[in-house]
């Protein structure tokens, strides 16, 4: 990993992180050129680290439809809503950048060595303003949030529990003079309370995509047709049948010749991974 060393008298330093409050004195990048990627749109996105089913939906489509528009997309690689976001971009053919609470030689989480180094792969970057040799203190996973905040435009939180790191995000951007946004999520849900208490103190509800490119000035552009993909054989027949118009659950059942244990589980990792929707009624749809 080539890791280039930044300080805030460069010329290069970002000029994104230069102003904010307690700017960091020096930062430790690697991958693709930071004055390049932050000419894009971006928005920052992150959630609780324990993800509920909802939490990952609403993460995945989100990310993945927001980096199709061309936006860069922000996030912490924690495990739950980071890592998710990440990885939703990628998966979509984008651009994404990684701020880490430890040098970039030491990937925290290490489970997301493999994320980091696709994100690296796929003309991403990573971002920390720690040194190798340095330990990732408790206290560094708050600070770094603050370096998330000021690399994106707007903040996206799309699922955070009361007590969620992510609320510490949302503070650094109000300091920042950024627009937080919130996904809102099911009132009998913990995994919502914050997100749910953002936007009746004030934060901009997110229900699409489309909430994002306006808060940002941007319209929708037409999404390059990408064919659907299903991750197994189960999968892919729904995906055929609902291509060819059938859309009724007891007859994709039916027509799939799936037992309906593999049925049910081949539609649930479907409707997780945003390829299919519910339609109500037991009607379901690709997106």
């Amino acid at each position: 990993m080539n890791i280039n060393e930044l300080t805030l008298e460069s010329k290069d330093f970002p000029e994104a992180l230069r102003d904010i409050p307690s700017p960091p004195q020096v930062l430790y990048h690697a991958g693709a050129p930071l004055d390049v990627l932050l000419t894009q749109p971006r928005v920052t996105i992150v959630g609780s680290r324990s993800v509920s089913p909802y939490g990952r939906q609403v993460t995945t489509r989100l990310a993945g439809q927001l980096a199709e528009q061309g936006l860069v997309i922000v996030s912490g690689l924690a495990l739950g809503i980071d890592g998710l976001a990440h990885q939703a971009a990628l998966d979509a053919g984008g651009l994404t950048i990684a701020v880490l609470p430890s040098p970039l030689e030491t990937i925290v989480p290490a489970t997301h060595r493999r994320l980091a180094q696709t994100i690296l792969d796929q003309g991403g970057a990573l971002v920390s303003e720690y040194a190798a040799g340095e330990t990732p203190f408790k206290q560094n996973f708050i600070a770094r949030n603050r370096l998330m905040a000021g690399l994106g435009q707007v903040l996206l939180i799309t699922e955070a529990a009361e007590k969620s790191g992510s609320l510490h995000t949302a503070r650094f951007a109000l300091e920042q003079g950024k627009t937080v946004m919130a996904v809102p999520g099911n009132i009998g849900s913990r995994g919502s309370v914050g997100t749910n208490h953002l936007i009746k103190s004030g934060a901009t509800p997110v229900t699409s995509y489309i909430d994002v490119l306006h808060a940002l000035g941007l319209e929708p552009r037409q999404a390059t047709d990408r064919a659907v993909k299903g991750r197994n054989a189960h999968e892919q027949s729904l995906l055929d049948l609902l291509a060819q118009g059938v859309s009724d659950g007891e007859e994709l059942l039916r027509r799939s010749g799936l037992t309906a244990s593999a049925f049910n589980q081949a539609l649930t990792m479907l409707e997780i991974s945003s390829k299919v929707r519910t339609l109500g009624a037991n009607h379901w749809s690709t997106y």
